[in-house]
C-alpha cells in the first residue's frame, strides 16, 4: 500500500468532568451524544450522576476555606491568569462555540472575545467590591460600626442553555471572584466549551475544587444539588420555569440563597453585567467596637 493511499485516523477527544482539580469520568460510566446545530456528531460527553454531584460538593467545600481566605488581590491575579490562558486558546473556543451554537466563525469569535473580556472585568472587581457594598455606618453612640462582605459558601450554578461560553463565563466568574466556590452544571445540549474550560482552570493558578464542572441532564444533576445540605446557594439561570420552581422549593429546606433571573429564558449576555451577580452571593458581616477615648481630655476617635 502506497503512502498516498494511507489515511490517518484522527484522535478524537475524550471529554471528562472536572472535579476537585482532576478529570474523572462519570461515576456512572454513562455518556451521551453531543451534536452541533445541524445534528452532526461532535463528541460523547459524560452523563453525570447524583454521586458525581455529591463528589463535586465535597471538593467545593474542601476548597472554600483556602479560596475565601485568600486576599482579594490574589484572587484577582488568578482570575486574570485564567483570562490570559483563554486568550491563548482562543481559536479552540471559537471553533467549539461555532459548532455548539450554529454561529459563523466571526460571530463565534465575537462571543469568545466578549467572554475573555468579561473574565478580565471580574478579575478587576475582586479587590473593589468590598468598597462598594461595605463601609462604616453612622450610629448613635461611641462605637465603630463596620459592615464588610463575605462569601456565602458553595454555590451550585446552572449555566445558561443557549449561551455555551459567554453566558457560562458570566455566571461562573462573579461567583468565584467574591470568594465562593462553585459546582457548575454545563449547558445540557452544548457542554463542550464548559468541559474545555476545566482544562484551562486545571492549568492555571486556580486551586482544585474552586470550580467543578459537570455535564449531563440538567434536571437530574440539579435536583440533588438543590436539596444538598452543604450547598449554600444556587443560581437557576439554566433552568426552565417548571424546573426552577421545583428547585426553589428544594432549596428552601436549608435556606439557600436563590438567584432566579426573571424571565429565566430572556437574558441578554452581551449587555454590561453590573455587580448584581457578585452581590447575589455575598453575606454582610457587621462589627461593633467601642471607640474608646484618647488622653486626659476624654476625646474620642
Amino acid at each position: 500500500m502506497s503512502e498516498k493511499s494511507e489515511q490517518r485516523l484522527s484522535v478524537l477527544k475524550t471529554y471528562k468532568l472536572y472535579v476537585g482539580g482532576k478529570f474523572p469520568r462519570s461515576e456512572s460510566g454513562r455518556v451521551y451524544e453531543v451534536t452541533d446545530a445541524k445534528g452532526k456528531w461532535l463528541a460523547h460527553a459524560p452523563l453525570s450522576s447524583r454521586k458525581d454531584a455529591r463528589d463535586a460538593v465535597v471538593a467545593a467545600r474542601k476548597a472554600f476555606g483556602g479560596w475565601s481566605g485568600a486576599t482579594a488581590y490574589n484572587r484577582g491575579q488568578i482570575l486574570y491568569r485564567i483570562a490570559e490562558m483563554l486568550e491563548g486558546r482562543r481559536d479552540q473556543y471559537v471553533a467549539e462555540v461555532a459548532d455548539a451554537e450554529g454561529l459563523s466563525k466571526s460571530k463565534a469569535a465575537a462571543q469568545v472575545d466578549a467572554a475573555i473580556d468579561r473574565w478580565v472585568w471580574y478579575a478587576g472587581w475582586t479587590d473593589k467590591i468590598a468598597q462598594v457594598v461595605g463601609g462604616g455606618n453612622p450610629v448613635a453612640g461611641p462605637f465603630f460600626n463596620l459592615s464588610s462582605p463575605e462569601p456565602t459558601g458553595v454555590v451550585a450554578v446552572l449555566a445558561p442553555q443557549e449561551s455555551s461560553f459567554l453566558g457560562l463565563v458570566s455566571v461562573v466568574a462573579p461567583v468565584i471572584a467574591t470568594g465562593n466556590t462553585a459546582v457548575v452544571i454545563a449547558s445540557e445540549k452544548s457542554p463542550l466549551p464548559a468541559l474545555s474550560l476545566g482544562e484551562v482552570l486545571a492549568t492555571s493558578d486556580l486551586p482544585g475544587g474552586v470550580v467543578n464542572v459537570l455535564s449531563g441532564r440538567t434536571a437530574e444533576i440539579a435536583a440533588p444539588l438543590a436539596a444538598h445540605q452543604d450547598v449554600n446557594a444556587i443560581d437557576l439561570t439554566g433552568a426552565d420555569e417548571a424546573l426552577a420552581k421545583e428547585l426553589e422549593i428544594a432549596a428552601a429546606d436549608n435556606l439557600k440563597r436563590v438567584l432566579r433571573p426573571q424571565p429565566v429564558d430572556e437574558v441578554d449576555w452581551t449587555t454590561a453585567p453590573g455587580t448584581d451577580r457578585m452581590t447575589a452571593f455575598l453575606e454582610t458581616k457587621t462589627v461593633w467596637h467601642p471607640t474608646g477615648s484618647l488622653g486626659a481630655s476624654g476625646s474620642s476617635y
